[in-house]
C-alpha cells in the first residue's frame, strides 16, 4: 500500500485529501480558507483577482499537523481559466486574473471577430473566446494595462503556479492537457499550442508550459515526493468521479453545465460545444446553459418559497404539469444562442393555474433545458448511457423524480465530496504507480467507487418523451429554426 495526497486549489480554498494508493480510500483530509483581505475586486464579496501566494497560504493551513506524513506523490488541482502573468524573471507582473473575472468580455468578442468568428476559433483550438478564457484576459491586459502587458514573458495557470512552487520554483514549467485545453490558445485536437494567438491577444509572444501526458511526472519536491502533471478543476472532477466513455455529467449551478468522456475532440462551428481535454488522455466535449438553478430560484420568489419547497409543490403536481411549460430562457440563453430572449410560461388554463404545476413547470423546464445540451452532444457522436446529477440543487426529490425520464438514460446521484481533490490524488497515485512499472501510463488505477445512488428511468419514459415534446413544440413555436445550427 501507498499513500498519495490530492490538492484542489478552488477560488475560496484549498482542500487536501489523503488517499490508498490501492483503493482510493481517503485516510485524512483538510481544509483552508484562502487569507483574502475585503470584499474582492468583483463587488458584492466576489473574487475576481489573487495574490498566488495567497493559495500557498491556505495550501500551509490545510496539511497542518502532519497531514501529508507518509505520502509519496501529490497531485494538484486548480481552478481552470485563471491566469497567472510572469516577467522574464519568473516574477509575478500582476495579481492572478481568476475564471470568473468579466471584464474580458469586450475583449474576447474583439478576438472572435479577428480571427473571421466563431468558424475560425473552433477549427483552431476548439473554443470560441469567453471572458473567462486566459486569451481573453491577455487581450483585456494589453488594451487596459498596456505597461503590464509589455511585461508578460510567461504565463501560467493557477496549477501550473502551484505545481512549479511545489518543485522549488525550477527553471522548467509544466501543464496538462485538460488546463491548456482552457486557455484558448491549446488545441485539444491537434495537442499543440497557437503561438500566434497569443500574439493576436497580447501583441508579443510569451514562453508556455511544456503540456504533459496523464501519468506524466511534473517533478519531484526538494524533499524527494514525486508531484503529477496536475490539471484543472473539471477534469480533476471527472478524473475523481471516475467518468468513462458513456459517461456524463450534468451540473447544476445557477447555470448548466453539461460534459461527457469522448474518443476524439470535436470541432463546433457554432461554438456550442467547447472541446477541451480529460485528465485521461481523452476529450471533455462541453456545452453550457445560462439559466439552471436561478429557473427554480425565480420560481421560488414567485411561490413565496425556497427550493425545498419548490421541490415539495412539483411532487404534488404530475408529469407534464397540467399542460403547463415553462421556456427557462430567463436571463437569455446560450444554447441555442439567444441572448437577449427572455422566458416563457405557456399553457396557462384555470385547472393549471396552481404553484405546484408552476413549480412542476420549472423542475421540468430547467432539466429540459438541459436536456437539450444533452442531446447536442448526442447529435455530434457522443455516447451517453448514464448521466451523473452533480450539485446541491441535483439533492431535491423533485429534480431527482423528474431527471431519469427527461434525460432518458440512468442518472447517477453520487455522494458529497470534492472530487477535484480526490482526482489529483487519484492522479498522483497513476503516476507514481506508472513511474515504479505498477501502473501503465495510459490508465489510471481502478479505486473503488463511492455508493452511488442509481436512479432508474422505468415505466416513466413514455412520460418523460411527452413531456419533452411538450416542450420541445413550445421552444419551436416561440424561437423557430433556433437549433437548426447545433
Amino acid at each position: 500500500m501507498g499513500i498519495v495526497a490530492g490538492l484542489d486549489s478552488s477560488t475560496t480554498g484549498t482542500t487536501v485529501v489523503v488517499c490508498d494508493t490501492d483503493t482510493g480510500a481517503v485516510l485524512r483530509q483538510g481544509y483552508a480558507p484562502h487569507p483574502y483581505d475585503g470584499e474582492g475586486e468583483g463587488g458584492q464579496g466576489r473574487r475576481i483577482e489573487a495574490d498566488p501566494q495567497s493559495w500557498l497560504l491556505s495550501l500551509g493551513e490545510a496539511a497542518k499537523d502532519g497531514l501529508l506524513e507518509g505520502v509519496q506523490a501529490i497531485g494538484v488541482s486548480g481552478q481552470q481559466h485563471g491566469m497567472v502573468a510572469l516577467d522574464a524573471g519568473g516574477v509575478l507582473v500582476r495579481p492572478a486574473m481568476l475564471w470568473n473575472d468579466k471584464r474580458a468580455q469586450a475583449a474576447a468578442a474583439d478576438l472572435t471577430e479577428a480571427l473571421g468568428g466563431p468558424t475560425g476559433w473552433a477549427e483552431a483550438v476548439g473554443s470560441v473566446p469567453q471572458a473567462a478564457h486566459p486569451v481573453a484576459k491577455l487581450r483585456w491586459l494589453a488594451q487596459h494595462e498596456p505597461a503590464s502587458a509589455q511585461r508578460v514573458a510567461e504565463v501560467l495557470a493557477p496549477h501550473d503556479w502551484l505545481v512549479w512552487q511545489l518543485l522549488g520554483r525550477p527553471a522548467h514549467r509544466t501543464t496538462d492537457r485538460g488546463d491548456a485545453s482552457g486557455t484558448g490558445y491549446w488545441s485539444a485536437a491537434t495537442g499543440g499550442y497557437r503561438i500566434d494567438l497569443v500574439e493576436l491577444a497580447l501583441g508579443h509572444r510569451v514562453r508556455l508550459p511544456e503540456v504533459l501526458g496523464p501519468a506524466d511526472p511534473a517533478g519531484h519536491t526538494p524533499e524527494g515526493l514525486l508531484i503529477s502533471a496536475g490539471t484543472g478543476d473539471n477534469m480533476a472532477a471527472a478524473l475523481g468521479l471516475g467518468l468513462g466513455p458513456g459517461d456524463a455529467a450534468v451540473v447544476l449551478g445557477a447555470s448548466g453545465t453539461v460534459f461527457a468522456v469522448h474518443h476524439e475532440a470535436l470541432v463546433d462551428p457554432s461554438g456550442t460545444i467547447t472541446s477541451y481535454a480529460d485528465a485521461t488522455g481523452r476529450h471533455l466535449p462541453v456545452v453550457q446553459t445560462r439559466n439552471a438553478v436561478r429557473v427554480l430560484r425565480g420560481a421560488a420568489d414567485l411561490l413565496g418559497t425556497d427550493l425545498a419547497g419548490v421541490s415539495e409543490l412539483a411532487l404534488r403536481s404530475t408529469p407534464g404539469a397540467y399542460g403547463l411549460v415553462l421556456l427557462p430562457y430567463l436571463e437569455g440563453e446560450r444554447t441555442p444562442q439567444l441572448p437577449h430572449t427572455a422566458g416563457l410560461l405557456a399553457g396557462l388554463r384555470r385547472e393549471s393555474m396552481k404553484p405546484e404545476h408552476l413549480a412542476r413547470a420549472a423542475v421540468e423546464g430547467m432539466l429540459c433545458g438541459l436536456a437539450d445540451a444533452l442531446d447536442v452532444l448526442r447529435g455530434r457522436g457522443v455516447e451517453v448511457r448514464r448521466v451523473f446529477l452533480l450539485g446541491p440543487a441535483g439533492e431535491l426529490p423533485a429534480v431527482q423524480a423528474a431527471a431519469p425520464a427527461l434525460f432518458g438514460v440512468p442518472v447517477v446521484v453520487p455522494p458529497p465530496a470534492d472530487y477535484a481533490a480526490l482526482g489529483a490524488a487519484r492522479q498522483a497515485a497513476w503516476a507514481l504507480g506508472a513511474q515504479q512499472g505498477a501502473l501503465s501510463p495510459a490508465e489510471p488505477p481502478h479505486w473503488q467507487t463511492a455508493a452511488y445512488r442509481l436512479l432508474e428511468p422505468g415505466d416513466d419514459l413514455p412520460a418523460g418523451a411527452a413531456v419533452r415534446q411538450q416542450y420541445t413544440a413550445v421552444r419551436e413555436q416561440t424561437h423557430p429554426g433556433a437549433f437548426a445550427a447545433l
